[in-house]
């Protein structure tokens, strides 16, 4: 089966753009039901502890191709080590509370902090004292709660985090903001706003192939409406091992310039 698979990922062509979004936050927060409205436009009410998700998507959006990995590090609140890699080998940020619990504020704002000096750390500003330009966007799920039950005021996260912080009071369930989530996030880390969920066509990894390619799935005639913007979950995406990301940050490719042009896909 593991050769079967092999010859299934060698069918799929590899994208001309890569990047990873990493999501962290405290649990209970909503993080898994936000990428389930990103990859799936779904939401379930049953709650489900994530250790760790990894997920990619591929989009072909006017004439390019893109390779989005997710990573859902929920499960890495306890071990620092491998939250420092993760974080180090992130392209854009999602930091996810809810505001109903101040807690999970206060761990959004560490974990602000926590990038900005580890990307800043490693990308290296020529200029003493600058910090990196970190692709962040901040998310105070569950706004569908009463007034009564909600613990901090828009006034008070801006505050804290900023005028120009990218934040947004969301609602997983109701989906409240999260066009406006998705969009920011592709806008901050430099990829088409295609990649929202309503800006392209949901198709399977085999029409997406066929699509790309220009002719109909299993037939060789053109395919209809082949240049409008798709995507496909890929079902093999399984993270890069440890040794892998740790390549990717010590390798002399690792530290991209902010500005610079989409390099070609690193994370496989």
């Amino acid at each position: 089966s593991q050769n079967v698979m092999k010859r299934k990922e060698k069918d799929i062509d590899l994208p001309q753009n890569c990047k990873r979004i990493v999501v962290l936050g405290a649990p209970r927060v909503g993080k898994t039901s936000i990428l389930r409205r990103y990859l799936w436009d779904g939401f379930t009410e049953e709650y489900q502890p994530t250790s760790e998700d990894f997920l990619r998507k591929m989009f072909h959006i006017r004439g390019e191709t893109y390779q989005i990995d997710v990573l859902d590090a929920s499960g890495e609140r306890s071990y620092p080590a491998k939250r420092r890699l993760s974080i180090l080998t992130g392209d854009i940020f999602l930091l996810v509370f809810t505001l109903d619990d101040r807690s999970s504020f206060d761990e959004v704002c560490a974990l602000r902090t926590e990038i900005l000096a580890a990307k800043t750390k490693l990308l290296k500003p020529t200029r003493l004292g600058q910090s990196a330009r970190v692709p962040t966007v901040v998310c105070a799920n569950k706004v569908d709660l009463s007034p009564a039950e909600r613990k901090l005021s828009r006034a008070e996260v801006l505050r804290a985090l900023g005028e120009d912080c990218a934040y947004f009071e969301t609602s997983a369930k109701d989906r409240t903001n999260l066009e406006e989530v998705f969009e920011a996030l592709a806008e901050r880390g430099g990829l088409p706003t295609e990649i929202s969920p309503s800006q392209h066509r949901k198709v399977s990894i085999r029409s997406y192939q066929a699509l790309k390619e220009g002719r109909v799935a299993g037939r060789g005639s053109p395919a209809p409406g082949c240049k409008a913007p798709c995507g496909a979950l890929y079902p093999l995406a399984r993270r890069p091992s440890f040794s892998t990301d740790l390549r990717q940050v010590l390798g002399p490719n690792s530290a991209r310039k902010p500005g610079k042009p989409l390099e070609k896909c690193q994370i496989q």
